[in-house]
């Protein structure tokens, strides 16, 4: 593990940043970061790429990152600013305000595949990072559980779209609610298999 490797060289606080439903066509787009503790807690032996884990899973471990962390943040991006803006340049905007929103400054930071230029801390954006740093990982599954929530609760607000199944992704159930009720307010205009319903 990249963050196991860069705290036995002597940097102490570590960030991973991570983000989860950058390919939804609906519902925001959520980015964490978290500085974990001690990465060689066995409470976190467990942990992995939000996308390996069931969501079970992912619920059991979200309160044993929380409580093994020293700081974490949660920043939401709404589908009208990723309308707006562009969702890449709203997920790099997302790990921005993430990390400054970490109430105890890293040492260091290590993103999910991409880089956010202009950081004063000393950085990295690493491939496939939530499979190769424990600490992408814990922010992948803070993002992911926190994004599934938000999701099942949009579905009592937006009844019919069946968000909390597939939590905004495109399904053939997802396309046939659209069909049926329309694009909501919730939903990324901008993409194109949304476009199309407009």
């Amino acid at each position: 593990m990249i963050d196991k490797k860069l705290q036995k060289s002597g940097i102490k606080r570590i960030a991973g940043v991570d983000e989860a439903g950058r390919g939804a066509c609906a519902g925001p787009l959520v980015v964490a970061a978290v500085i974990l503790a001690d990465l060689e807690n066995s409470s976190l032996e467990e942990v992995r790429d939000s996308k390996e884990l069931s969501p079970a899973k992912r619920e059991k471990l979200f309160p044993q990152i929380l409580d093994n962390s020293i700081s974490y943040s949660i920043i939401e991006i709404s589908p009208f600013e990723i309308d707006e803006k562009g969702l890449h340049k709203c997920n790099i905007e997302g790990m921005r305000r993430a990390i400054n929103s970490l109430s105890v400054q890293p040492d260091y930071v290590l993103t999910d595949g991409y880089e956010v230029p202009g950081l004063s801390i000393a950085n990295l954006a690493v491939w496939k990072g939530d499979q190769v740093a424990l600490s992408i990982s814990a922010a992948s599954i803070i993002a992911k559980v926190h994004r599934d929530r938000l999701m099942t609760e949009l579905d009592r607000e937006f009844p019919g779209y069946r968000l909390s199944e597939h939590k905004g992704y495109a399904t053939a159930a997802h396309d046939t609610a659209l069909r049926e009720l329309g694009v909501s307010s919730i939903h990324r205009r901008s993409y194109s298999n949304i476009a199309k319903f407009l």
